[in-house]
C-alpha cells in the first residue's frame, strides 16, 4: 500500500474519542460541500444526512414519517399542506447565535431555507424540488403552510430530500459561501473539523431531539470520521484490516476476492465481515435519442431486437457477480410500487434476428448504431456489442469522460447511451417523468425525446389520484405501454450491497441507499 495513503489514513483516524465509539468510513469520491443546498450526490448527502433535518424523513422501508414536523394535514384538493413543528429542536451551538449559542427552530426558518434554495444567487442544483410550489408562509412560530400550483401526490417524498433541510439565517449571513465548510444544522451529529482531501470529523449532538423506542436519546455514537483516500484498492485493504467499519463500494479490482461468482461472501471473510444486500432504486439502461436521423434508432423493430437480443441473466452473473436483478419488468425498478410482474424483455435471439432481417429488407442497409458510455460501464457495453453482433446489428462504442457523456446526453448529441436513473424520492413518478413530453431535455429529464399522447394523459392523471393503490396501477400500465415502444432498454435493477465489520449494529438497509447513523452502535471486537 502506498505510504501516502497510510499517512493520510493516520491523519483521518484522529479524533479525541475512543475508536469504539467512532464510525469510520472512506469516501473515495470526495465531498464538495456540507451545505444541504448542494446535496446532489451520495458523497455529499451522507454527511449532510447526519448534520441536518427537514420537515419529514424516510424510514428504512421508505415510509414518510415525521422529523421536525410532528404532524401534517393535506387539504381535500391536494394543494395545501399544513405542518405542525416540534418545539424542542435546537440548532447546533455556534457563536453566530450570540451569547445564547443556539436557539430553537421555527417556521420562519423553513421559509428562509426554501427562499434560499430557490434563489439563483445560491446556485443550488436542488431548486427544482420546489418548482410546483405556489407559495409558503409561517402561520405562527410552529405552523407552516405550503401551497402547490397543482396537486402532486409525491410531494411529501420530495420534502424528504436533504435539499429541503432547515438552515439558520444567522449562519448563512455570517459564513456566506463558506457555509459549505462551516455547516450549522439540527441533526444527530454536529460539525467538528474538515481538512479537505484528508478527513472530516463529526461529533455527537447532545441536544438532539429524537429518542429511540426505549426513550434513550439518539445518536448512540460519539463521532463519525470520514477519510478521503482516492485509491479504491487501499480503501478495501484498510477495511479488511479493521481500519474502516463500513464499505459501500464494490470495485472490479477486488470483487472476486470478496465475493464468489454467485455473489456470496468468500469463506475467508465470513468470520469478520457481514454482508447485506437489498433492492436499490436505480435502473441501469440504454437510451435512444429518438430525434436522431439514424434509421436504425428510429426503427421500433431494431429497438425491440436490441431489447430481447441479449441475455440479462448471464450479464449479471459474469459481469456483476449476481449483484443486481435482470431488468425484465420494465423501467420502474424492483422495490418500488409500480414495478410490474410481467416479463417484458424475454431473451429471444431468434426473434431478434428476424426483426433485424426485416429492417434490412425494408431499408436495404445494415443497422449501425453508436453507443456512448464511460469507462465504468465499458464491460457491459462490450458485452452488448458482442450480443448485438450475433443478431446482425453493428454497434460502435464511444468511450468518453462521465461529465462529457452527461452533457452530450442532455444536449441530444448521442444516438444511444448507457445511463442510470437513481430515485430522488420514492415514487415511480420519478421514473416515468423521463418519458413525459413536456420534460424534453435539456430543460427536463426526457433524454430520449420520447412522446406518447397516451402516456402523457396517464401521467397527468396520476397527479390527480391520491389513493396509492390506484396510482400504482396507473404506473404499471404506463410502464407496460412504455416498454411496447422501446425508447430505452432496461439492463438491470441495481442492488445495494454493504459490508460491515462484525461489531457494527443498527446499520439498516434501505432502497435509496441512505446512510442513517443515528441508531448505529459498536460492540467490542
Amino acid at each position: 500500500m502506498p505510504l501516502l495513503y497510510l499517512l493520510l489514513y493516520g491523519c483521518a483516524s484522529e479524533t479525541s474519542t475512543n475508536n469504539h465509539d467512532v464510525f469510520r468510513y472512506n469516501e473515495f469520491r470526495n465531498i464538495t460541500s456540507l451545505d444541504p443546498a448542494f446535496a446532489r450526490n451520495p458523497q455529499n448527502i451522507w454527511p449532510i444526512q447526519q448534520l441536518f433535518n427537514g420537515l419529514v424523513q424516510l424510514d428504512d422501508s421508505l415510509n414518510i414519517i415525521p422529523e421536525i414536523a410532528k404532524s401534517w394535514n393535506i387539504s381535500a384538493d391536494g394543494k395545501k399542506y399544513t405542518f405542525k413543528l416540534r418545539e424542542d429542536v435546537y440548532f447546533h451551538e455556534s457563536p453566530v447565535f450570540g451569547e445564547s449559542m443556539t436557539r430553537t427552530v421555527n417556521a420562519e426558518d423553513f421559509v428562509y431555507s426554501f427562499d434560499r434554495l430557490k434563489d439563483e444567487k445560491t446556485g443550488s442544483p436542488g431548486g427544482w424540488v420546489l418548482k410546483n410550489v405556489a407559495g409558503y408562509k409561517a402561520i405562527n412560530d410552529h405552523s407552516l403552510l405550503i401551497e402547490l400550483k397543482q396537486p402532486f401526490p409525491a410531494f411529501l417524498g420530495l420534502l424528504t430530500m436533504r435539499y429541503c433541510s432547515v438552515v439558520p439565517v444567522e449562519g448563512i449571513l455570517f459564513f456566506n459561501e463558506d457555509f459549505r465548510s462551516n455547516p450549522i444544522g439540527t441533526g444527530p451529529f454536529k460539525f467538528k473539523k474538515w481538512e479537505e482531501d484528508v478527513k472530516l470529523v463529526l461529533r455527537k449532538n447532545n441536544r438532539y431531539f429524537e429518542q429511540d423506542e426505549n426513550g434513550d436519546q439518539l445518536p448512540y455514537l460519539e463521532a463519525i470520521a470520514i477519510s478521503f483516500l482516492p485509491d479504491i484498492q487501499s480503501e478495501f485493504m484498510l477495511f479488511i484490516q479493521g481500519k474502516f467499519d463500513f464499505l459501500n463500494s464494490l470495485d472490479t479490482s477486488y470483487k472476486d476476492d470478496l465475493l464468489t461468482p454467485l455473489g456470496e461472501l468468500q469463506k475467508k471473510y465470513k468470520g469478520v465481515i457481514d454482508m447485506e444486500k437489498g433492492p436499490y432504486l436505480n435502473t441501469e439502461y440504454i437510451g435512444f435519442y429518438l430525434d436522431s436521423d439514424n434509421k436504425a434508432i428510429q426503427s421500433q423493430k431494431i429497438r425491440k431486437a436490441m431489447n430481447i437480443g441479449f441475455d440479462r441473466e448471464k450479464m449479471i452473473l459474469f459481469l456483476r457477480n449476481t449483484i443486481g436483478f435482470p431488468a425484465f419488468q420494465g423501467f420502474i425498478p424492483k422495490g418500488l410500487p409500480g414495478h410490474g410482474n410481467q416479463n417484458l424483455s424475454k431473451y429471444d435471439p431468434q426473434l431478434a434476428r428476424t426483426l433485424v432481417l426485416e429492417f434490412i429488407e425494408e431499408y436495404n442497409e445494415q443497422p449501425k448504431i453508436r453507443m456512448a458510455t464511460d469507462v465504468n460501464y465499458l464491460d457491459i457495453c462490450e458485452y452488448l456489442q458482442r450480443a448485438y453482433q450475433n443478431i446482425g446489428i453493428d454497434v460502435t462504442i464511444d468511450l468518453m469522460p462521465t461529465a462529457t457523456l452527461r452533457q452530450a446526453k442532455s444536449s441530444g448529441n448521442l444516438e444511444s447511451f448507457r445511463a442510470s436513473w437513481i430515485a430522488d424520492y420514492p415514487d415511480a413518478e420519478n421514473y416515468l417523468s423521463l418519458f413525459y413530453s413536456k420534460n424534453f431535455s435539456p430543460e427536463g429529464p426526457n433524454y430520449t425525446h420520447f412522446k406518447s399522447i397516451e402516456i402523457d394523459r396517464l401521467y397527468q392523471k396520476t397527479m390527480l389520484v391520491s389513493d396509492p393503490e390506484e396510482r400504482t396501477l396507473l404506473y404499471e400500465k404506463m410502464d407496460e405501454l412504455l416498454m411496447s415502444k422501446y425508447p430505452v432498454i432496461p439492463l438491470y435493477y441495481d442492488q445495494a450491497i454493504r459490508f460491515t465489520r462484525k461489531n457494527m449494529n443498527g446499520l439498516e438497509m434501505n432502497a435509496i441507499n441512505l446512510l442513517n447513523l443515528k441508531r448505529v452502535y459498536k460492540t467490542q471486537d
